[in-house]
């Protein structure tokens, strides 16, 4: 008769490390991405790019040797509706070369690496692991952008060299912004979607430390998605709950603004002026304003298939007035004063619309509502399910994190998207969250495994997977 050998101290963590390696390379990809970026950069391809190629391929070669198929027809369907108008507008593209690096990048972006990690994530369990990744390389980026507020070793603003960018440097203003912004989002549905008193306190925590260096980025397109990402976040966990959340920020706003002087007349006129983007813009919201102009004027010559990937830069002086002016100022964390050139409109709607026209952006966000709507059937599914586990108690909801986290990301993404576009070092995190997003939009966590599927990791009692 043979007996099982106990679990060793040492043989856990070894299990645990085999258990999670498909998605390991994803957590790498995260990982990298807190790595110093060259001051004087171009933002073109990184060593998170890099990885990222390796996911995709490493993917394949699962999927390979499982020989099984690897996405259902509605994920398919869905991942796949942006090749459409992108492809299209390659092969309209005024440039050709220009006009297969876009496609590359929009594949790498929206169809590939989100299909790669996907199939990656396996369980719940993945998912948290991606999760917590994400609120971990937003602690690490916030404190050196904290740090470089503190010392004046930021980028510079206002004459000043004190905007936090973290590792991303002054050319990727919004890279530490998007990255912290995805942390906080992450830890209040790591928050709310947890029975477990420890683990909501640590995720509350972090979501607490991130509001500091999320401030001291000076980005007011981060603020707005994060406000109305974490607002739809509370509201989909309850409102006793959100009520009890809201009070903890206000309280912890309090604190930062008086107790440790963040409320600059710096922050204090930064904040002030998202009220003022109508009545008196600053030269930033002029130039932004002028390039939507463009990107519309542009949009209406070419209504259906746009002027082609990579063509705004090139039409853009056609169609921009005078307002606009030679490019941004850029300056402190490590580079030297100089003019980047404003490429895009900064508003990745009217980019795609400009240069893929009506197909591409119907393709491209008609992936994204199909990705909304799926998550948030998700939320209400592990609900009900909850309800039908607990019926006269108080539901626990297994699972209401992941979709608490995949709502937030997925809102939070489409409504930066107003105020910016691709483009920078943090660009490839943007593929990991639609990844992510769709894993919990396209994939059921609660179906038992189809013929051909892998087999399904141990399973976990019902609270412990919401812990």
């Amino acid at each position: 008769m043979s007996h099982a050998l106990p679990a060793t101290p040492l043989g856990r963590p070894a299990a645990a490390l085999r258990r999670a390696l498909p998605v390991l390379p994803v957590v790498v990809v995260i990982a990298l991405l807190g790595l110093p970026v060259a001051p004087d950069g171009e933002g073109g391809a990184n060593v998170a790019d890099a990885m990222s190629g390796v996911v995709v391929l490493a993917c394949v070669i699962r999927l390979l040797r499982a020989r099984r198929r690897p996405l259902s027809a509605t994920a398919a369907v869905v991942l796949g509706l942006p090749v459409v108008g992108v492809a299209v507008a390659a092969a309209g593209a005024a440039d050709p070369g220009a006009g297969v690096t876009g496609l590359v990048r929009y594949l790498q972006v929206f169809v590939l690496v989100p299909a790669a990690v996907l199939l990656s994530v396996r369980d719940r369990r993945d998912f948290r692991l991606l999760a917590w990744s994400f609120v971990a390389l937003a602690l690490w980026q916030g404190a050196v952008g904290v740090q470089q507020y503190a010392t004046g070793t930021g980028a510079s603003y206002q004459g000043e060299d004190v905007r936090a960018v973290g590792t991303f440097g002054p050319t990727d203003v919004m890279g530490m912004a998007t990255v912290v912004a995805f942390g906080l989002v992450c830890s209040v549905a790591l928050a709310l979607g947890t029975s477990a008193a420890r683990r909501r306190a640590v995720a509350l925590g972090c979501a607490l430390t991130l509001l500091l260096p999320l401030a001291l980025s000076f980005s007011r397109g981060a603020w707005i998605a994060t406000a109305v990402a974490c607002g739809g976040q509370l509201l989909l966990a309850g409102l006793r709950r959100a009520a009890k959340v809201a009070a903890v920020a206000l309280a912890a706003g309090v604190v930062l603004v008086g107790g440790f002087g963040v409320g600059t007349a710096m922050l204090q006129e930064r904040m002030a002026s998202i009220t003022q983007v109508a009545d008196a813009p600053d030269q930033s919201v002029l130039d932004r304003y002028t390039m939507w102009a463009a990107a519309t004027d542009m949009w209406s010559e070419h209504p259906l298939t746009g002027v082609g990937l990579k063509g705004f830069p090139e039409y853009r002086d056609g169609h921009a007035s005078l307002a606009l002016s030679s490019g941004s100022d850029i300056a402190g964390a490590g580079a030297a004063y100089h003019k980047q050139a404003l490429l895009s409109p900064h508003n990745m709607y009217l980019l795609v619309l400009s240069e893929q026209g009506l197909v591409g952006l119907l393709a491209l966000a008609g992936s994204w509502l199909a990705l909304l709507v799926c998550a948030l059937r998700g939320l209400v599914r592990v609900r009900s399910a909850a309800v039908r586990a607990a019926p006269g108690g108080r539901p626990v909801a297994a699972g209401t994190d992941c979709a608490l986290v995949a709502c937030g990301l997925l809102v939070w993404q489409l409504t930066d998207f107003v105020y910016a576009d691709i483009g920078g070092p943090s660009t490839v995190l943007t593929a990991v969250v639609f990844g992510l997003v769709g894993w919990w939009a396209l994939v059921d966590p609660a179906a038992p495994a189809g013929p051909g599927d892998p087999a399904p990791a141990p399973s976990v009692p019902e609270e412990a997977a919401v812990r």
